[in-house]
């Protein structure tokens, strides 16, 4: 991990898609008004043809963008995530969903690291709207080189695609990763905790396994792994039971409301394959308030220092 290097994954995403629409001529993107914030707009520079800003109407956006897909194009649909999921769900549900119509929208600026945006741009409820989908895929990628695969991934389905993107820089995770069609990637392998993590709290979650496994339980060392959830839908279940039967306390952290996102999602997979506990840590079913992205996470107890202590007590409670 890079924590001198930090890109925030819209820009990722901004920079990737040039590159990919020289690839691909079918590659076509539309917006809805926000293409300097949503970097968009190297695209638009790059293929003014190929590049539709549908203004202020993002229900239309993914109207249009439904219709570009039955022409044979590979639209990319972008807007921050308040607005790309939840002003235009009907459309993505009627238009895109029901008729399994190869879109990829992209959601940028979502949770609390929208900041000082505040709880009407601070979206915590986008995974939960998208995961109840039929034909949608979700990823979440952690930093630049996973949202490249990601984006990657979703070229490969015929069929909707919701990308969560976020506003803030975060450092560079990883150099390369191996597996390119990989649904999550686990780092260490202890046998006490297991982190689940997505997006940005996958930073957050690496620095708090620091901190746990300097814990001294009882003379013994604390041991934990994390898990980097790159994709929601379909989820990685097989890692979810893996870490199951082989740790001791099981424990989910995002940047979206607890009802309904990763955690319920990993819950899901438990209740069925492998009943046990879940400790889930991310928005407690609330709005949240106005201010500095890092002052936010930590006020909502999403920084690595809140993370590894709820950790290390939910493993003593167990």
């Amino acid at each position: 991990m890079n924590e001198d290097k930090k890109i925030a994954t819209r820009e990722s995403f901004g920079k990737y898609i040039v590159e990919l629409g020289k690839l691909n001529n079918n590659i076509v993107v539309l917006d809805s008004d926000l293409s300097s914030a949503t970097k968009t707009n190297s695209f638009a520079k790059e293929f003014p043809d190929r590049f539709f800003d549908m203004g202020i109407a993002e229900a239309d956006m993914m109207g249009t963008a439904a219709g570009l897909a039955v022409s044979g194009k590979i639209p990319f649909a972008a807007s921050f995530a308040v607005f790309s999921t939840g002003r235009c769900y009907d459309q993505i549900r009627t238009s895109i969903c029901y008729p399994n119509a190869n879109v990829k929208i992209i959601g940028t600026h979502s949770g609390i690291t929208v900041g000082e945006d505040g709880a009407t741009h601070q979206m915590l409820e986008d995974i939960n709207l998208m995961r109840a989908l039929p034909n949608m895929h979700i990823f979440s990628p952690s930093d630049d080189i996973s949202t490249k695969i990601v984006i990657d991934q979703a070229l490969k389905i015929n069929g909707p695609v919701y990308i969560r993107l976020a506003r803030q820089a975060t450092p560079c995770i990883y150099d390369e990763v191996t597996d390119k069609n990989c649904k999550s990637i686990m780092h260490g392998n202890g046998e006490d905790i297991t982190i689940f993590a997505t997006g940005t709290e996958v930073y957050q979650a690496l620095k708090a396994k620091e901190i746990i496994e300097q814990y001294d339980n009882n003379g013994r060392k604390l041991t934990c792994r994390v898990i980097d959830m790159l994709s929601i839908k379909p989820i990685d279940e097989d890692i979810i039971i893996e870490c199951a039967k082989s740790t001791k306390c099981l424990v989910s952290v995002e940047d979206h409301n607890t009802i309904g996102g990763l955690g319920t999602a990993i819950a899901d997979v438990l209740v069925e394959k492998y009943p046990t506990k879940l400790n889930k840590i991310g928005i407690k079913d609330t709005f949240t308030q106005s201010g500095k992205a890092n002052e936010l996470v930590k006020a909502y107890g999403l920084d690595f220092e809140s993370i590894a202590n709820k950790c290390i007590n939910y493993f003593l409670d167990n």
